[in-house]
């Protein structure tokens, strides 16, 4: 076998309907759209999500929940990523800028520092913000945790 002689299963593909080309090929006349109505028209477009009259699955469906506008997002980061970027790197100070450069954050993020793992090293973090575990885990090592 090669590629001379490969062709596709049998009866796996077949020719698309030419519909509008005459009474003769049994596709002509009204092109198999029936008489009158909407979707006999040029132009007719279905509404997104419509379902035949039935209650469409939008409309069914309750609503739920809302969308706070002021959320903030942000980048989690553990002190386990932190002491193997020291480990790595031989770092002291961490900063958003520090961890854009290493690829833990973007430059968009707000970075909030996060307490899983154990941290074996003096630091001094600055970020947007740290949850409890975090800046008890760096002041026990002797390191600062400032707030931006």
């Amino acid at each position: 076998m090669d590629l001379s002689n490969l062709k596709p299963a049998k009866g796996s593909v077949k020719s698309k309907k030419r519909i509008g080309r005459g009474q003769g090929s049994g596709y002509g006349g009204t092109s198999t759209k029936g008489h009158k109505g909407a979707q006999s028209r040029s132009g007719y477009k279905r509404k997104i999500g419509f379902e035949g009259g039935q209650m469409p699955l939008v409309r069914r469906v309750p609503k739920f929940g809302f969308k706070n506008i002021n959320r903030k997002e942000y980048r989690g980061i553990n002190i386990s990523s932190l002491q193997k970027l020291v480990e790595a790197n031989k770092v002291s100070v961490i900063n958003p800028e520090v961890l854009i450069e290493h690829g833990l954050a973007s430059k968009n993020d707000l970075v909030k520092i996060l307490g899983d793992g154990e941290l074996k090293a003096k630091l001094e973090v600055t970020a947007h913000a740290f949850s409890k575990s975090a800046r008890e885990a760096i002041e026990a090592q002797g390191g600062t945790a400032i707030k931006i």
